[in-house]
């Protein structure tokens, strides 16, 4: 603990004295302060130390972001320490929902970090244009590479790491003229079990992944432009160590056809529609654990119809943008048990009973200019929300619990918001105020019988919540001067109606081993507060420092601790960069989880402090450029678990990696 606290202190005492001067492909704000935009021109996964990380590891930059982790695969983001049923995540701008009721398929499981752009993590209602959100947003947008030099460009990727045996392939073609543009990147990976720290082997945390991404685009003139785009992910042979199952098949298809329209007009700066649809097939398998009691199969599928239409505009002082956007999804999963006796009958059930979700919204937002030094954003969603159940059979089985509920459940809802801005130019604050609504997820209203095998209930959803409603407040300061950058902010969410699991002590549960059952309810309140501090310093030209703390606070109405709050963390480094030469090395830790989330099932984590190194040099081949990456995760091989990693399954002890890329244009 002393020495958690002495690495914090030494961060902000070091970070005080030395400053890092901003650079163009650090992270910087959008117009508001929590809008993160991180990667420009340069391709995205060339500027991380480790150029083949995951996406997951890359979001983590963000101080709004943590991960749940279930194993080395597929985490699962969250955004002010609220998981996905309070944020939207999107690809491109497209809604998409994943089929596995256990979360182990993830939005951001979709994209591999070499076709990745930018990606853009709004805090609250900083973003809320595609869809009803209380926690935030993260859009995922891939390489646009009609912007790049005619002619043909590409390149080659390869990786290894020793811990788990990652094994790391991929490829890129592209080509741009004046009338076209294609491109096609190719991703594959596959490892083996991983090791925490003191050697310790992590049973069934392997996994095998492919992923395809291609866009084409054709420029009808200079004002119209016709694009489509193709995902295609594939993972197999998934381990999950900290749950009951694992992962036969994670599959995701992905299209999309956009028309952009860019206007002569001096008020509409440019018009974007987009049709898209995405399929999303998962399949649990516990056929490799061993002592199964009982066999299941529990596949799922997810499919989504969406479209948007957006406008973009400056009249005067006002920036705005009109968004109009809808979605149609069909969320289907089911699990069969096969008795130990072959005579005795299969027992099947649908754990989601073919929900249909039909989403119209409209969303309007205006960037006030009101001087050079001083911005006025404000903000209005509507949306018309539609739960249908269309098995007969899975309807029928709900209806055990509620008797009188329908088939189609409406609800309207909104979100408004106001955020004001001052920059002096050294100094920057401001605060913004906001109310949202939403919607319970499918697992939340229609999930029947889903085990949570953190806290050892069998959950039943409730199509009777209401809306969970939440009015936000949150402030920043900063201050940037020459070669130093920093900036605090806070938030504060005080969510009435809050959706949680509540123990019922009537029902019976119906996996072996079970606690007991909980059924999704909606207590009065929750409030949830995070706060974070980043600094970076540049000095001797050529060195930088950066320093990142975070602190989170969460609460129900009975002042029980939520669960997956975040303690105290911190992150710090030191990096070198001189031409073709980079090199850094990296502190991270959170002190220990004292307040725990006793009553919902979670028990302390103890601190922890892990240190990374990395080096890196690039050097032109003739009109190529070759890449080289090496490094050491954890370094003193740590055994730590941090507060997000489910049953406490142990993260990945010492890792070297070794990246390389070649890239011709």
């Amino acid at each position: 603990m002393m020495k958690n606290i002495t690495v914090v202190l030494l961060a902000i005492f070091s970070t005080a004295c030395w400053a890092q001067e901003k650079k163009n492909d650090s992270l910087a704000a959008e117009n508001l302060h929590e809008i993160i935009v991180i990667g420009r021109k340069t391709p995205l996964h060339l500027k991380q130390p480790k150029s083949l990380t995951s996406v997951e590891d890359y979001l983590m930059g963000s101080s709004k972001m943590n991960m749940i982790k279930r194993g080395a695969y597929a985490w699962e983001p969250t955004i002010n320490n609220m998981s996905t049923e309070r944020t939207v995540i999107t690809i491109d701008g497209m809604r998409i929902f994943g089929a596995c009721t256990d979360k182990m398929d993830p939005v951001t499981s979709y994209v591999e970090i070499s076709n990745l752009s930018e990606a853009t993590v709004a805090s609250g209602q900083q973003a809320s244009c595609h869809g009803a959100t209380i926690g935030g947003s993260i859009d995922l947008k891939r390489n646009q590479y009609k912007h790049r030099k005619n002619g043909w460009n590409g390149s080659l990727s390869s990786g290894y790491e020793s811990n788990n045996q990652q094994k790391i392939i991929g490829a890129a073609l592209g080509y741009t003229d004046s009338t076209f543009f294609a491109y096609v990147d190719f991703m594959h990976r596959d490892a083996e079990n991983y090791k925490a720290g003191n050697e310790k082997e992590i049973n069934f945390s392997q996994f095998t992944k492919y992923n395809i991404s291609a866009n084409a685009g054709y420029f009808i003139d200079k004002k119209n432009v016709l694009e489509t785009s193709i995902i295609y992910d594939k993972a197999v042979n998934v381990g999950y160590p900290a749950l009951p199952m694992d992962v036969l098949l994670a599959e995701a298809k992905i299209i999309s056809l956009s028309y952009k329209y860019i206007p002569d007009s001096a008020v509409i700066s440019g018009w974007e529609t987009k049709g898209y649809f995405n399929t999303i097939t998962h399949k649990m398998d516990d056929t490799k654990r061993p002592a199964i009691s009982i066999h299941m199969d529990m596949p799922g599928w997810s499919d989504t119809y969406g479209f948007y239409s957006k406008i973009k505009g400056k009249h005067e002082n006002h920036e705005f943008l009109a968004d109009l956007n809808s979605f149609y999804n069909k969320a289907v999963a089911e699990m069969t048990m096969y008795p130990v006796d072959p005579t005795e009958n299969l027992m099947f059930m649908y754990t989601w009973p073919d929900v249909r979700t039909l989403y119209n919204g409209l969303s309007l937002e205006d960037i006030i200019t009101i001087s050079p030094e001083t911005i006025l954003r404000i903000s209005i969603n509507l949306g018309f929300h539609s739960n249908t159940v269309a098995n007969d059979f899975g309807l029928q089985s709900l209806r055990i619990f509620y008797p009188e509920m329908d088939a189609t459940k409406n609800r309207s809802l909104k979100s408004l918001s106001g955020n004001y801005t001052k920059n002096t130019g050294k100094f920057e604050f401001g605060f913004g105020l906001a109310y949202a609504e939403r919607a319970p997820s499918v697992s939340e209203g229609y999930g029947f019988y889903l085990y949570n095998s953190n806290d050892f209930y069998d959950y039943i959803g409730n199509p009777n919540l209401k809306n969970e409603k939440a009015v936000e407040g949150n402030f920043f300061f900063g201050y940037k001067n020459g070669r130093l950058t920093s900036k605090i902010t806070a938030s504060y969410f005080y969510i009435s109606d809050y959706i949680i699991g509540k123990i019922d002590p009537g029902t019976l549960p119906m996996t072996i081993g079970a606690s007991g059952i909980k059924i999704y309810d909606d207590i009065n309140y929750a409030i949830i507060f995070n706060t974070d501090f980043n600094l970076e310093y540049s000095f001797l030209q050529n060195w930088n420092l950066k320093t990142q703390i975070a602190y989170s606070l969460g609460k129900d109405d009975q002042e029980n601790n939520l669960p997956f709050i975040s303690p105290l963390r911190y992150n710090a480094g030191i990096e070198f960069k001189k031409e073709k030469i980079n090199a850094g090395i990296f502190a991270s830790g959170n002190l220990a989880q004292n307040d725990f989330a006793k009553v919902y099932g979670q028990t302390k984590t103890p601190d922890y402090l892990i240190f990374n190194i990395n080096a890196g040099y690039s050097f032109n081949w003739n009109q190529s450029k070759i890449k080289a990456q090496t490094g050491i995760e954890n370094i003193f091989d740590k055994y730590y678990a941090t507060f997000s990693d489910w049953n406490k399954i142990p993260r990945m002890g010492r890792n070297a990696f070794i990246n390389l890329t070649y890239s011709f244009h």
